[in-house]
């Protein structure tokens, strides 16, 4: 029996558009066969949790409408009250990048929300971070495993000492040599390492690990860097004397990091990154609506919000070059799309390898469903810049930060365009965590919250089973924000030390 059934609730059908012909299951371990829905089909077979239901008969080739869209045609004739799964939606053509509708929607600004702060790090650059970490950064993999164990050292006997130092992390990374660093395409990866070494959470406290041979050097890193910053591996003698000059230098950065403390700052200071992972179909009815929501309050409040993953905006394109904020936003929102589409071709690949069979089970039928849901993360404002991966962001406001869907490279990517906190979504579940910054983990449903009650910290759930709306959820989060920016709080993810890898996105040949 499932958790709705239990409590006695009614069947749960969700549409997101009058023009929907389908609509998705809310009800925790699904509905039945036989099940009457008020006002609509009587259910012809069991339905998955967040799977699509017939709400009329589909003949074959029939345009199948979510959102108001088409997410693809039927496959075959579809009755009434049917389960419409996979198998039965035929992916429709991507949309062209050539006629796209532009700045015709653009939202007017929404009133300023005044009055709210968080407690942060003042940096000397004016930034502000929500941690007070000290970074080392690594310009080639090869050091890897001596940075790892010097920061073991550093955690376990110098830390102590410093009480206001939230942690020490090792930059490591996949990069460096064996690359071919002068090819276009190696600008990704090079910035993306610089700009993650100037990440606000590590405050301005720059030291860089290199073994001396490299072809990225290890003075590439950061401008201006002092010398004695720079350890290089091959001029050491011995591991124990590598291990005792990373440590020797690190405390000179903890002694100027624990002297700092949180101060008010304003949230124009926040750059927050908003992601998914694992999602399914109830991604776009509850968590990422919710998401858009805060997103909303955060720009209201003057700060800046970065949403990703090309290929999972690809599809609904058109509904972002029309908030775009002026023609060259809009612009640059298909110069994106375009280099993305060519970066697919060269690798014989398309947008249809995006959707994970997780996404599938969870109720997701292809890639044009899956990304009409993933952009409600972005809210409703008009969208003020774009980014190219790993480039800083320079502007407050609704930004567009290109990157790959893989949740890894673009938190990876995020935190070098500046975001000092996370927010991500999931239907399926995932233990996701990044050590530079705070991740807020949100869940789509209440069966994943009942199950990982030590994962997801905020459970959208509520909002498909009637308890909550959008608005109440997009509250709660947008508060959470604050608290865990401000240290009040922590996150699962952070109590756990759950902290994934850095995954460089490298688009360049490997030599």
């Amino acid at each position: 029996m499932s958790v709705d059934q239990a409590a006695g609730k009614l069947p749960i059908l969700i549409r997101m558009s009058p023009a929907d012909n389908v609509a998705v299951v809310g009800n925790s371990g699904g509905l039945g066969a036989g099940t009457a829905i008020p006002d609509g089909p009587t259910l012809l077979e069991h339905v998955p949790e967040g799977h699509k239901v017939a709400l009329r008969d589909l003949p074959k080739g029939a345009e199948i409408l979510r959102y108001g869209e088409v997410i693809g045609y039927a496959s075959r004739s579809i009755p009434r009250g049917s389960w419409v799964e996979e198998s039965l939606v035929e992916l429709p053509g991507a949309p062209g990048l050539d006629e796209l509708p532009c700045c015709d929607k653009v939202p007017p600004r929404m009133p300023p929300l005044e009055g709210y702060t968080f407690l942060g790090y003042r940096n000397p650059d004016g930034s502000a971070g929500t941690k007070n970490l000290l970074g080392i950064n690594t310009s080639v993999q090869c050091v890897a495993g001596v940075v790892d164990q010097a920061v073991k050292r550093i955690k376990e006997e110098l830390l102590p000492r410093y009480p206001n130092v939230d942690g020490v992390i090792a930059l490591n990374h996949n990069y460096g040599c064996g690359v071919a660093i002068n090819a276009p395409d190696a600008a990704v990866p090079i910035r993306t390492l610089r700009n993650l070494a100037r990440n606000p959470n590590l405050g301005g406290e720059t030291m860089v690990i290199g073994l001396g041979c490299e072809k990225f050097p290890p003075e590439s890193l950061a401008e201006g860097i002092a010398a004695a910053d720079i350890l290089t591996l091959q001029d050491r003698h011995g591991y124990a004397d590598m291990v005792r000059a990373i440590m020797e230098r690190a405390e000179t950065h903890l002694k100027r990091l624990n002297d700092r403390h949180r101060v008010p700052c304003p949230v124009s200071d926040l750059v927050i990154g908003m992601q998914c992972g694992g999602s399914d179909a109830l991604s776009g009815v509850t968590a990422n609506p919710a998401v858009g929501f805060a997103s909303d309050l955060i720009v209201r409040a003057g700060g800046t919000v970065l949403f990703s993953e090309v290929t999972e905006v690809r599809d609904a394109i058109g509904r972002l070059t029309s908030r775009a904020a002026n023609p060259d936003v809009a612009r640059s929102l298909i110069r994106e799309m375009k280099w993305y589409d060519d970066y697919l071709e060269n690798g014989q690949a398309d947008r249809s390898a995006n959707t994970s069979p997780g996404n599938k089970k969870g109720g997701l039928a292809n890639i044009v469903e899956k990304a009409l849901g993933s952009i409600a993360k972005s809210g409703s404002g008009a969208i003020d810049g774009v980014l190219s991966p790993g480039e800083k962001v320079d502007r407050k406001g609704l930004i567009f930060a290109a990157t790959p869907a893989s949740d890894f490279i673009c938190g990876t990517l995020q935190m070098a365009s500046g975001i000092q906190l996370q927010v991500f979504t999931t239907g399926r579940g995932t233990p996701y965590g990044l050590e530079m910054i705070p991740v807020i983990k949100v869940g789509t449903r209440n069966s994943l919250a009942e199950q990982w009650p030590d994962l997801i910290d905020v459970n959208a759930g509520r909002i498909a089973s009637g308890d909550a709306t959008i608005e109440e959820i997009g509250w709660e989060l947008f508060k959470l924000i604050l608290d865990v920016a401000s240290g009040r709080k922590e996150t699962w993810a952070e109590k756990w030390g759950l902290y994934n890898d850095l995954c460089l996105f490298n688009p360049a040949p490997v030599t």
